[in-house]
């Protein structure tokens, strides 16, 4: 409902190249938007005294400047393996998640200290018009950024341009939360605003964990069990392969890696393994989405032999 993506595995991209600059589109895109969206905030803030604004504003304005390193990441992930990173730059979209989390965890810091201090010393807030428009800006602005980011972190296969996405999203919802404050404002209960300020800090903290687990595991070579067990169904189904004794797959930023250890036939020459290493990688690229590299490599049999 919210989130628009496809299973369909012509959807996906496969080149990387592309898929970085569809990055880099979705990070100068949103960075805009969601800049533009907290400079109004920002006015607002200024002529009404709204803490709950206040903390809503912090939080897009931390939510733009993540956009800064995804641009970072997406641009030198594009640089080929060298001799000390064999393994590409990939992995910096990962660095840059870890980013992203400690804004987070900084948005949630200040905007909990501010609603705290406005229990302690109230102020009154003005204005409750513009602030009622600025939370609904906030809302459709964070909105429009997050099915963006979500929807081409997905196809991409970029955790961190997901989680960014997310973020905007609880965005959103917390800047409808503003406007819960202006309403208990107008009804007579002042204590409205410094309390929607305490729950934006903890959907925040909300957010924080789940974004925190999601890029965990990328950086300790977590994948979907449902990738492995289809991963390993397709080598398995090539003819010549006899079993698939190991199967391992990691991401590297928004790329996967297939390696696989199969039982074939001992006597087989090289050349026709290869061939079916070739095979399997085609079936894999048809079957999982933004596949990079698949590497096979044949069991040791008990008598010691080996193709030859």
């Amino acid at each position: 409902m919210f989130v628009p993506h496809s299973h369909d595995a012509a959807d996906s991209v496969d080149d990387a190249l592309e898929a970085s600059q569809l990055g880099v589109r979705a990070v100068k895109v949103s960075l805009g938007l969601l800049g533009l969206t907290a400079l109004l905030q920002v006015v607002v803030v200024i002529i009404s005294g709204s803490v709950a604004l206040l903390a809503d504003t912090v939080h897009n304005f931390s939510d733009a400047l993540t956009a800064v390193p995804l641009w970072v990441a997406f641009v030198i992930g594009r640089r080929p393996a060298s001799r000390r990173y064999t393994y590409g730059f990939g992995r910096i979209e990962d660095l840059a998640g870890l980013f992203i989390v400690a804004m987070i965890a900084i948005s949630a810091l200040v905007a909990g200290v501010e609603s705290i201090r406005r229990f302690v010393e109230p102020l009154p807030v003005t204005n409750l018009g513009w602030v009622l428009a600025a939370g609904l800006i906030g809302f459709a602005g964070n909105e429009l950024v997050a099915v963006y980011r979500i929807r081409v972190g997905r196809r991409i296969g970029s955790a961190a341009l997901v989680a960014d996405g997310v973020h905007a999203r609880t965005d959103g919802f917390t800047s409808l939360a503003v406007v819960a404050g202006v309403i208990g404002i107008w009804l007579g209960f002042p204590l409205a605003d410094p309390i929607v300020g305490l729950l934006i800090s903890a959907a925040i903290v909300v957010l924080l964990i789940g974004t925190s687990r999601d890029i965990g595991r990328r950086l300790l070579d977590g994948v979907d069990p449902g990738l492995v067990d289809t991963a390993k169904r397709t080598v398995a189904s090539v003819p010549g392969i006899d079993t698939v004794n190991d199967l391992r797959m990691r991401w590297s930023g928004h790329r996967l890696m297939v390696e696989a250890t199969v039982s074939s036939d001992p006597t087989m020459p090289v050349g026709q393994f290869h061939e079916l290493e070739h095979q399997a990688a085609d079936l894999l690229r048809h079957r999982l989405p933004r596949l990079d590299t698949v590497r096979l490599t044949p069991a040791a049999h008990p008598n010691g032999s080996d193709h030859h």
